[in-house]
């Protein structure tokens, strides 16, 4: 019986040891910043303009935005003028009903986000841009949306802070 243990407790650690050491990590940030040139970033506030207004969407996205840049690079945050400049607008954030169900109403509803981002790189205009950043999640018809839109929020402002992240310092 103490054999038996003694042996049921290696294979359980060699799983174990096996299992956890298995694993691949990527790391998109960073790919083509040159510390010895790029050394700031300006980013402005984004104002919301869009039609529909949710009133923590201006200090979630600004917030999560600069905390990118400050959390993922070693550029330094300046008011204006940075080696890097970011700014822009919250233009969009719609609600649009989707699949109709058998009782004729909508049976998913799609939160749509969008942000205009006008970047320039001071040290190559080449990089330059003006253009828009989009992001959409789907919920059950069925469902409130009040109930929702604090997490739908939260994950769409995730998901267009990291397209304008790498669209801008990572080049993806």
């Amino acid at each position: 019986m103490k054999i038996r243990y003694i042996i049921l407790s290696i294979i359980v650690a060699a799983g174990y040891f096996i299992a956890s050491s298995c694993g691949v990590e990527y790391k998109l940030t960073n790919a083509k910043l040159d510390y010895s040139i790029y050394k700031t970033i300006a980013v402005g506030d984004f104002p919301n303009q869009a039609p529909l207004v949710y009133p923590s969407l201006y200090q979630e996205f600004n917030e999560k935005l600069k905390n990118a840049y400050t959390r993922q690079t070693r550029l330094q945050m300046v008011p204006q003028n940075g080696d890097y400049n970011v700014g822009g607008a919250i233009v969009g954030y719609t609600l649009q009903q989707l699949s109709v169900g058998a009782d004729g109403l909508a049976a998913q509803t799609r939160l749509i986000m969008t942000v205009r981002v006008i970047f320039s790189n001071s040290k190559n205009s080449q990089e330059d841009f003006d253009r828009n950043f989009t992001a959409q999640k789907e919920f059950p018809a069925t469902t409130s949306f009040e109930s929702v839109q604090g997490q739908l929020v939260s994950e769409l402002v995730d998901e267009i802070v990291d397209q304008i992240f790498n669209a801008t310092v990572a080049s993806w």
